[in-house]
C-alpha cells in the first residue's frame, strides 16, 4: 500500500501560486505583521485545509518560532488525570483556558527518573522545550532544575507560591492570609478562643503561608497560638499532643490531615462539631472522611486558568509579570458550633 506524500510549504506555494515565504508567514501567524494581503492569506489557508498540511513543530522550534503548545509538568509521581486527584481541578482550569486562548496542551507525563520522581532535564536536554512555555504544579520541586530554567530564560509559571533560594518564581497563588483571617473570624463569631493549628510535617511555601497567617492573626487578636505538626499516619499516637491546652476548635492545614482527624475523632466517639469544631484550610474531597467540613476552599479551576494567562504574559512581555493572588471562599458553619466549655 503506497503512502500519500506529505504536503509541504513548497507544495502549498505552488498550488496557491504564491511564494514559499508567504506561506511560511501565514503558517507562523505573521502574515498581517508582514503585510500579506488578506486575499492572499485566505487563498493560502484554503490550500492548507485542502491538502491537510500540518506544520513541523520540531522545525519551527529550531527556528525559534512559537508552535502554540503549552506544557504542563508536575514533580509528583502520578500525573493528575484522575478526577479525584487533588490537582485535577487545576488541570481542568488550564485546559479550559487553553481552549479560550487557542493553544494546545502537552502533558509531560513520562518524565520519570529511576526513583519514580519526575525530571525536566534528561541527559542535559530540557524536554519542556517542545512547548513554548510550561505550567508547573505539585508539592515537590527540584530547585536546581528550576534555577536552570530561569537562567535559560525558559518561560514557566508555578501554581502555588514557590521560591528558589531567595528568588520568588512567577506563580499563581491563593489568598491564604485572607482565608485564614476569615476562618478565625468564623470561629470567634461562634465563641471560640482556644484554636489550635494542625500542620503537616512536609512543608512548602503554601503551607508556610497559612501557618504564618495563623500566628499573625492570633497574635493580633491577643489569642494564644498553638501549633502541632504531624504525619497523618501517626495522628492516633499524637492525638493528645494535638489537643494541648484543650482547644475547642482545630484549624487543619491539609485535606490528608483533615481526613485523619475526622477518622480518629470518630474512633474515639467524638462528634464534629458538637464536641470539637474543625475547619480544613483547603478544599475537602467529596468522598473522604472530612467531606462536608467547613473549609477555606481554593479556587482551583480559576488558579489553573490564571496560570495559563500569566504564562502567556511571560511569553509576550519583556518584563516578568507580577504574581497573581486569587481570593478563597469564606468557611461556612458545617463543622463549626459553639464551644461546650
Amino acid at each position: 500500500m503506497s503512502r500519500t506524500p506529505k504536503a509541504s510549504q513548497r507544495t502549498i506555494a505552488e498550488l496557491a501560486n504564491v511564494s514559499q515565504s508567504a506561506v511560511s508567514l501565514v503558517v507562523s501567524g505573521r502574515a498581517e505583521a508582514n503585510r500579506i494581503p488578506a486575499e492572499t492569506r485566505i487563498r493560502i489557508e484554503q490550500v492548507i485545509r485542502e491538502v491537510g498540511y500540518v506544520p513541523n513543530v520540531a522545525a519551527r522550534l529550531l527556528k525559534g518560532t512559537r508552535n502554540g503548545l503549552i506544557g504542563v509538568h508536575t514533580y509528583e509521581r502520578v500525573f493528575p488525570v484522575r478526577e479525584d486527584d487533588y490537582y485535577h481541578e487545576f488541570l481542568v482550569g488550564i485546559e479550559e483556558a487553553a481552549v479560550t486562548h487557542g493553544v494546545d496542551l502537552v502533558l509531560f507525563s513520562s518524565t520519570l527518573r529511576d526513583d519514580g520522581s519526575r525530571a525536566v532535564f534528561t541527559e542535559g536536554m530540557n524536554r519542556l522545550r517542545l512547548a513554548d512555555g510550561s505550567i508547573f504544579m505539585g508539592l515537590a520541586q527540584d530547585d536546581d532544575e528550576l534555577a536552570q530554567l530561569a537562567r535559560d530564560g525558559y518561560p514557566f509559571v508555578f501554581i502555588g507560591r514557590r521560591t528558589v533560594g531567595s528568588d520568588e518564581l512567577t506563580h499563581v497563588t491563593a489568598d491564604y492570609a485572607g482565608g485564614v483571617a476569615a476562618t478565625i473570624d468564623a470561629l470567634q463569631a461562634m465563641g471560640h478562643r482556644r484554636i489550635n493549628y494542625v500542620g503537616t510535617v512536609e512543608r512548602d511555601d503554601p503551607h508556610n503561608e497559612r501557618l504564618r497567617a495563623y500566628r499573625d492573626e492570633m497574635s493580633s487578636r491577643s489569642l494564644d497560638a498553638r501549633v502541632v505538626t504531624l504525619v497523618p499516619s501517626r495522628i492516633d499516637n499524637e492525638w493528645d499532643d494535638m489537643l494541648t491546652a484543650e482547644p475547642t476548635a482545630l484549624m487543619v492545614e491539609t485535606l490528608e490531615l483533615a481526613d485523619a482527624v475526622a477518622t480518629c475523632a470518630d474512633d474515639r466517639g467524638l462528634s464534629i462539631p458538637a464536641d470539637l469544631s474543625c475547619v480544613v484550610l483547603d478544599t475537602p474531597s467529596r468522598s473522604g472522611a472530612a467531606s462536608g467540613w467547613s473549609s477555606m476552599a481554593l479556587p482551583k479551576r480559576e488558579m489553573g486558568a490564571a496560570a495559563l494567562q500569566l504564562l502567556q504574559r511571560c511569553m509576550d512581555e519583556s518584563i516578568r509579570p507580577q504574581p497573581v493572588t486569587l481570593p478563597v471562599s469564606t468557611p461556612g458553619n458545617e463543622t463549626i458550633a459553639p464551644p461546650i466549655n
